[in-house]
């Protein structure tokens, strides 16, 4: 992954635009969107239901391209990049943490974590480790051999998270993570978001439309209709 001096944005668009074809017609899910996230912020971008959020996140992630604009991610231009590349980047760049979980029902704790660095090569001894000391850390290391069936909401969450950050990722990115949530559960999620904000310094965005996270944000910035309605707001 190449290093991104301090003084550069790790997230950059420029007139981002997204547009779903839709039989005759066309649906616009990103328009014309300008953003720079500078290294180490948490920004919660807040809206409401096909606002753009997801469509925003999916294109950071990769796991969508631009229609137009440009689009960069730590160092890597998203806006034209060879579907290997985009591969590549999704397991080593950034780590995605989803409204649904999307834990594999087949693989128990332990290896739902491990199989993003499996995937990206690398060595199985020093990933099974480095996923222990995950489970420690997010208190699920008696839960390892157990299946997400056998999870509650809250603990499925935190093992997705253990899995965005086997591969060490400079960015996470979280949709929605707390909407399949209880209040309690939401939280604690939430302020594991902000520890890995303010003490591993990465760069985390949160798309929801929840408040939960208002507090911890160093920005947060509403999406209405595919743009952002003020890219500076706070409320």
């Amino acid at each position: 992954m190449p290093s991104i001096p301090s003084s550069e944005p790790v997230i950059h668009a420029s007139n981002l635009t997204r547009i779903y074809p839709l039989g005759d017609s066309s649906v616009v899910g990103i328009s014309q969107l300008n953003l720079d996230v500078a290294p180490g912020e948490l920004v919660v971008l807040k809206g409401n239901s096909g606002s753009g959020k997801s469509t925003l996140l999916s294109l950071l992630a990769g796991l969508d391209r631009p229609t137009s604009g440009d689009l960069s991610v730590a160092g890597h231009n998203l806006s034209n990049s060879h579907v290997t590349d985009l591969t590549r980047f999704r397991r080593e760049v950034v780590g995605m943490v989803f409204q649904s979980f999307n834990l594999l029902p087949t693989l128990n704790l332990l290896e739902n974590v491990c199989l993003p660095a499996l995937l990206a090569d690398k060595d199985a001894e020093a990933t099974r480790l480095r996923a222990l000391e995950l489970l420690d850390w997010l208190g699920l290391k008696s839960r390892r051999a157990h299946y997400p069936d056998q999870l509650s909401g809250g603990e499925m969450q935190r093992t997705a998270i253990a899995r965005a950050l086997i591969n060490d990722p400079a960015i996470i990115l979280a949709d929605e993570p707390t909407g399949n949530l209880d209040s309690r559960s939401g939280m604690a999620v939430i302020e594991l978001l902000g520890q890995l904000n303010r003490q591993a310094q990465r760069t985390v965005v949160i798309a929801t439309h929840s408040d939960l996270a208002d507090r911890l944000a160093t920005r947060r910035i509403r999406i209405r209709d595919g743009a952002l309605t003020d890219p500076t707001c706070d409320g």
